[in-house]
Parts: structure tokens; C-alpha cells; sequence
């Protein structure tokens, strides 16, 4: 049976999701698209060949709605869509850090809800997005929200008590990559390396360990020690980020982005 699917909300995330989507195989005529701008939704229509519908109309058509827009936004938008959605619907919520109960609260009595934080590696179809069930959503509807998911990278199911940790591990996570390539390209300047060089020198490193870690099966710390010959180089250069205390600031840093993914949570409720 055909299942058709709404995003709501197609920025840039909500683009990316279904242009993977097209890119697995889900058939353009399958797709709904809603968009604030009439310019925008037309532009949808051209690019994917998908179908641009109002917000009513997609809560009404559509089997699985999957809710895209800002989290400052989601409280209009679902005071729009509740009057018209069936509490069959399938309802996928990619806001950060609004809990399922916000949902569930304003929807008609026993609408499955799934939350599902991605990130922007979405873009290049090496996302990690996890995903988590609310009351009503069966193993049926985390596996159908997985297949979309799964389109633009992996997937991952926790408990919701563990979203926010989620969120300051992989939803923030490109950007402390991000920051640690930028300080590694300075430092490279500062040892005499044209910018270029240096950047061309630490992505592709990146991306070497990167796939070590994931294929190799060896524990990180196997990996290093590897890398580490005694009083060589890297064991000198690990002491000084010792030293300077990265591994505690790290871990300080992760723990106050997973604090304010909470603060945000308990400040949607308002």
C-alpha cells in the first residue's frame, strides 16, 4: 500500500530529507510539501516534482507528517493542524528539544508521535539521527520512521530520557569537528604550512580516522596508542592537550550543551 508522506516546513533540513528520500527510491508523487512562501513551494514542485499542499491539507492526506519547521514555530503550526489531524497519523517531530509530551498534549488522543534529532551531515547522507517513540508510536512506526531516516544516513533508537545527551553528542556534534579542524588549520599556519596545504593535510586525516573508528572495531584508545611510539612525536603533543585540560573541557562542554537541550525542553512546555 502507498504511503503518502507530508513535510512540513521544507527548509533546509526538510529539503534535505526528501531529496534523500527521492534518492532511495520514494516516488516524487508520494511527497506533500508545505512551505510558508508560494515562491518557495513552487520552487519544490520544479526541483522534485513534488506536490506543494496547505498545512490542513497535508494533515488530512497524508499518512505520515513529518514537522520540520523551527522549534519557536511549532506551537502555531500544530494549533493549525490539530483540528484536521486524524489520530491515526503518523507524526514525526524534527524540532530540537521539544518533548513528545508537547505533542501528544495538543493532537488528538492516541496519535503516535516519534521524535527524531538529526544533523547537518544530513546534507552529504551521513547523518545520525536518533529516534525515540512516544506513547501511542508501535515498533511499525519507528521502523517506517527509520526507512525515512535511513534515507540521508543511520539511525539509532533510544528511550526520550536520553535525547538530550543525543543532542550534545551528535546533534552539536560536526561543529566541535568543525572547531578542532579550524584550531589545527591555525596551528599548521603557525608552523609554516600554507592555509591549503593545511587544511587539505587535517580533513583527510579526519576522514581517515574517522573510518577507522567506524570499521576497524578497535577501541579508540588502541587506535591512538597505535599512533603514539614512545617519545616520539604524538605522545608529546597528547601531553601538552593533557596539560591544557581538553579531555575535562570536552567533557565540560558536552555536559552544558546536554544542560541546555533540557532547559530548552522544559521551556517549550510554556
Amino acid at each position: 500500500m502507498t504511503q503518502k508522506v507530508a513535510v512540513l516546513g521544507t527548509g533546509k533540513i526538510g529539503e534535505t530529507l526528501l531529496s534523500g528520500m527521492i534518492r532511495a527510491g520514494w516516488a516524487p508523487a508520494d511527497l506533500l510539501v508545505t512551505a510558508r512562501r508560494p515562491e518557495r513551494a513552487e520552487e519544490l514542485r520544479t526541483r522534485y516534482g513534488v506536490t506543494p499542499v496547505t498545512n490542513a491539507e497535508a494533515a488530512k492526506t497524508a499518512d505520515t507528517l513529518i514537522l520540520t519547521v523551527k522549534p519557536q514555530d511549532m506551537g502555531t503550526l500544530l494549533d493549525e493542524l490539530a483540528p484536521h489531524v486524524p489520530a491515526d497519523r503518523l507524526v514525526i517531530s524534527g524540532a530540537a528539544g521539544i518533548p513528545i509530551s508537547y505533542f501528544e498534549d495538543r493532537l488528538a488522543a492516541g496519535t503516535p508521535v516519534v521524535r527524531v534529532m538529526t544533523n547537518t551531515p544530513a546534507l552529504v547522507d551521513e547523518a545520525m539521527s536518533v529516534i525515540s517513540a512516544g506513547s501511542h508510536a508501535s515498533a511499525e512506526h519507528l521502523a517506517h520512521t527509520e526507512e525515512i531516516f535511513g534515507a540521508v544516513g543511520k539511525t539509532l533508537r533510544v528511550p526520550e530520557s536520553q535525547q538530550d545527551a543525543c543532542t550534545a553528542l551528535s546533534g552539536s556534534g560536526p561543529a566541535y569537528f568543525f572547531y578542532l579542524v579550524e584550531a589545527m588549520t591555525d596551528a599548521g599556519i603557525l608552523l609554516g604550512l600554507p592555509r591549503d596545504k593545511a587544511h587539505e593535510l587535517i580533513v583527510q586525516s579526519a576522514i581517515g580516522a574517522a573510518v577507522m573508528l567506524r570499521d576497524s572495531g578497535e577501541h579508540p584508545v588502541k587506535l591512538r596508542e597505535n599512533v603514539t611510539s614512545p617519545a616520539g612525536t604524538t605522545i608529546n603533543a597528547i601531553r601538552e592537550l593533557e596539560n591544557h585540560g581538553v579531555r575535562a573541557a570536552l567533557i565540560a562542554a558536552l555536559e552544558a550543551a546536554r544542560n541546555r537541550s533540557r532547559e530548552l525542553a522544559s521551556g517549550s512546555k510554556d
